[in-house]
């Protein structure tokens, strides 16, 4: 049964809420309500305008219009101390607190009790001990916060928010790296806090969760306020609809499936490969020729999954077999060493060196592949680097201009060029058509159909549906870090996907992709 309900007192009231960056308008004319006692969770895609809102909210960010009213009382903070004394606080997935201090430092950090200009240690101890204690937490306050786990840093985080006088907590992520134990001891604080008439904002891409603990849910899109619905009356398939833009009955994309012939040996197969915390033990099986997508809402595990096949995390379930032969996946390096590839989501991040030239980021990886004790030559790496250049179309073909001053749909191909000169037999990408426009959008698509009719494996993350759909053989859908489905041929469609990742059960058994 919810806590709050409609007749509930507001404690905060967000209104016409705006906020760009240059051209790109993050939010526009967003509403948002908090009742005392709530838990509201906050849901959208990337680039929804959560995050942003948020930092409007806490006054990490100035907004360029809007007003928020806290207890009926209009507030305007200008940093994050401003919304903590007006009785607002944020706690991140990432702790903001100091791990080589005592938990009871953390907690009374700024605010130690003194005599004569002396802390009290023993009385700092004893208070933190008793401020814990109603969180149901039994801890040595005087360790380093840093050897607990992150569920009781986040709980110390919380703890300290609320002996501030925070009236309004806002979660964000905070389930994504705790186990189902913990994940239930922080709801349980969370039911706790909200019965005190705390007001809670829980952002999490967890449906499962969502459901469990929140009583209303405010969906953003793309900058914009898509609705607020009870959490009771708002089917899984309705919200997926909210959050990603569609209708069920849509199914634009025209599948352009692989050409008829015998399943190949599979080049990599993965048997219960899984990392607790991280991703639910999975089986797939990826073979030559063949493009398998993996897809579901953000949050869902595909990045998860690629990361731990390319060794960037590494596993500590099940096992691997490459060409049928047992190996091991322990760091990127193996991976490259038996021939894998990866392209990451955050290109700019993890992905191009922006100061060198396209020349030296396209050899980067052959290099690493062969060792410094066999360098590759500048003429070799000018044949290697223009031969990619004029295969994918890189613009401006100028091997030695700065990659940074590319765009970003020409980054995307330098990075696959990167990959395709060590000639790999398993291609990752993840979200490879993200941020690029429209004509590159295009080339890239129908690069990687061209790459698996050459026989190449590919693996590819895509949120979007319309697209994912027209180049896959295989489709694996995930959902709360789990591979929950396996679609094929002419069950790869839009609302098989929808329906899958909206679906209220439980993993399939059989595992995801066999």
């Amino acid at each position: 049964m919810p806590l709050s309900s409609d007749t509930t007192p507001v404690l905060l009231e967000v209104r016409g809420l705006s906020k760009s960056f240059g051209p790109l308008q993050a939010l526009q004319n967003v509403d948002f309500t908090l009742r005392a006692g709530e838990i509201h969770a906050l849901l959208g895609e990337n680039g929804a305008g959560k995050s942003t809102l948020i930092k409007l909210v806490t006054g990490v960010l100035p907004c360029d219009a809007g007003t928020f009213r806290l207890g009926g009382v209009e507030i305007a903070p200008r940093s994050a101390s401003d919304a903590l004394q007006a009785g607002i606080a944020t706690v991140y997935q990432e702790v903001n607190l100091l791990p080589n201090l005592s938990v009871a430092q953390n907690l009374f950090l700024g605010r130690q009790p003194t005599r004569f200009g002396v802390v009290r240690q023993g009385e700092m101890r004893r208070r933190a001990t008793a401020l814990l204690a109603d969180f149901g937490l039994d801890v040595d306050v005087g360790a380093p916060l840093g050897s607990f786990s992150v569920a009781v840093q986040q709980i110390t985080a919380i703890a300290r928010a609320i002996d501030l006088s925070a009236r309004v907590l806002i979660l964000d992520e905070p389930t994504a790296s705790l186990d189902r134990h913990e994940v239930e001891i922080l709801f349980r604080i969370m039911r706790q806090l909200a019965r005190r008439d705390i007001g809670i904002v829980f952002i999490s891409h967890f449906l499962d969760q969502i459901y469990e603990i929140s009583d209303r849910i405010t969906v953003l899109r793309n900058g914009r306020l898509i609705g607020e619905r009870p959490t009771a009356d708002l089917p899984r398939l309705e919200l997926i609809r909210m959050m990603l833009g569609r209708e069920l009955a849509e199914a634009t994309g025209v599948r352009i499936a692989a050409s008829a012939q015998a399943p190949r040996a599979p080049c990599a197969s993965f048997e219960g490969y899984g990392k607790a915390g991280y991703i639910t033990p999975f089986d797939l099986d990826l073979r030559p020729g063949e493009v398998v997508g993996l897809t579901g809402l953000l949050g869902s595990g595909r990045t998860e999954t690629v990361r731990l096949i390319f060794g960037a995390e590494r596993a500590d379930r099940g096992h691997i077999e490459i060409d049928g032969a047992p190996a091991r996946l322990g760091s990127p390096r193996d991976a490259i060493r038996h021939g894998f590839g990866y392209c990451p989501e955050d290109r700019k991040t993890d992905g191009i060196i922006p100061d060198l030239t396209v020349r030296e980021n396209i050899v980067l990886a052959l290099q690493a592949k062969r060792g410094l004790r066999r360098p590759l030559a500048r003429r070799e790496q000018d044949e290697i680097a223009m031969r990619f250049i004029k295969l994918l179309d890189v613009r401006p073909p100028d091997s030695e201009r700065p990659v940074g001053l590319l765009s970003g749909g020409n980054q995307q191909k330098v990075l696959l060029a990167r990959w395709l000169a060590t000639a790999p037999r398993l291609l990752l990408l993840d979200e490879p058509t993200r941020g690029i426009d429209v004509g590159a959008h295009a080339e890239i698509v129908r690069l990687v159909r061209e790459l698996r009719d050459e026989g190449l494996s590919l693996l590819v993350v895509s949120s979007e549906l319309d697209e994912i759909v027209t180049y896959s053989d295989r489709l694996i859908v995930l959902r709360d870090r789990a591979h929950v489905d396996e679609l094929r041929g002419e069950e790869i469609a839009v609302p098989r996907i929808l329906a899958a990742i909206a679906a209220d059960g439980e993993v399939r058994t059989r595992g995801a992709a066999r």
